[in-house]
């Protein structure tokens, strides 16, 4: 067949459904942080990506920290097996894990360093990547942890030095806060972007446990009340040049309980103080069984809910929320849709069922 006629053919295929032509883009990714023997009671089958959380820094080097934590990477890329298509990469730091990185990153000789070990664990486990989770580069992140302008441009050097001595294959992404002031200050966006794969915004824990105003920890749409969203750190990182097809959202699997002031009516925007998180496969069935009373803002694109006796808000994602979000990633032409994480979900039926629901309906294979 003649070159030209093929491309048309494409080009008309591609006209006549997006859903097609975005088949290679479109990521579900999860993160896992859980034991080996439950991991393989869950859907692989509806994700692309798995992500392993979370190894750590010893001296310059990336390390595993257990013989637990090993055996639930090899549990991971047994689960090719069901899943060939299945990309299962190790994951660095978390909230909490990256006290050294500002320092270890901010030499030639660390940087260096730490991608050899990289390379060395991930043929070692034949994992498929690095997924980058330092918060934050710049600016303040876990309390007492350092931080420095310069964060910012090591973190550039850092994810090029992977870039080069990687092989053929091997996905890079990194997981980027959701919110304004990460935005802006802690990322060289129009660089590093050509070196990574894909970029997991975190979209959840905008409204955190140093919060003192409640409101929706992970809504798709910013309110007048609240600006941070989703929404919101897709447009600031697409005016700033990063590819629509790498930008992966966030939906929690997971949700947060505020508790507000005395004296104060429950509900969103009120002054408070976080109380814990809970689990979705839990908790967002038991809220109407437990004083809640559940409410749906049109203007977020998010559930929330509130006992009003026990001065206690609840704020997270459910079906509903998920299935705008998916939607949202399509409509939008992004990367995909990441969660944390696995463990919160149900084994069936399931968040992670909706958003292959919304795959399905949408002809996304």
């Amino acid at each position: 067949m003649p070159t030209k006629l093929c491309l048309l053919i494409i080009s008309i295929t591609c006209f006549a459904t997006t859903s097609l032509c975005q088949v290679n883009n479109f990521r579900v990714i999860g993160y896992y942080a859980g034991p080996t023997g439950t991991i393989d009671s869950f859907e692989v089958e509806k994700l692309t990506h798995l992500i392993f959380c979370f190894g750590g820094l010893n001296g310059n080097k990336f390390q595993i920290r257990s013989t637990a934590d090993s055996a639930t990477i090899r549990k991971m890329v047994e689960l090719k097996q069901r899943n060939p298509r299945l990309k299962v990469m190790l994951s660095l730091g978390g909230w909490g894990g990256c006290e050294t990185c500002s320092d270890v990153f901010n030499s030639p000789e660390g940087r260096i360093e730490f991608v050899k070990s990289v390379n060395e664990l991930t043929s070692y486990f034949k994992t498929d990547g690095i997924d980058l989770d330092w918060e934050y580069p710049a600016i303040r992140g876990y309390p007492g942890h350092v931080f420095r302008e310069a964060d910012r441009d090591n973190f550039t050097e850092l994810v090029k030095e992977l870039k080069t001595t990687s092989k053929p294959g091997f996905e890079i992404s990194f997981a980027a806060g959701g919110f304004t002031s990460y935005i802006d200050s802690s990322i060289n966006w129009k660089v590093i972007t050509k070196y990574v794969d894909f970029i997991n915004i975190m979209s959840y824990d905008l409204v955190h446990g140093y919060s003192t105003t409640s409101g929706h920890h992970t809504p798709l749409y910013s309110t007048p009340q609240q600006v941070e969203s989703t929404d919101h750190a897709v447009k600031l990182l697409l005016d700033r040049g990063v590819a629509a097809n790498k930008l992966v959202i966030g939906a929690a699997f997971y949700g947060r309980y505020f508790l507000i002031d005395k004296g104060v009516t429950a509900g969103l925007y009120k002054p408070c103080k976080f109380s814990h998180a809970f689990s979705s496969k839990f908790s967002i069935d038991s809220l109407e069984r437990n004083g809640f009373v559940a409410y749906w803002d049109s203007i977020a694109s998010a559930p929330y809910a509130i006992n009003s006796s026990r001065q206690l808000l609840a704020t997270y994602d459910d079906k509903k929320s998920v299935t705008l979000k998916t939607k949202y990633v399509i409509d939008k032409k992004l990367g995909g849709i990441m969660f944390w994480q696995l463990m919160d979900d149900k084994f069936q039926d399931g968040l992670l069922h909706v958003i292959d629901e919304v795959k399905q309906e949408k002809h996304i294979d």
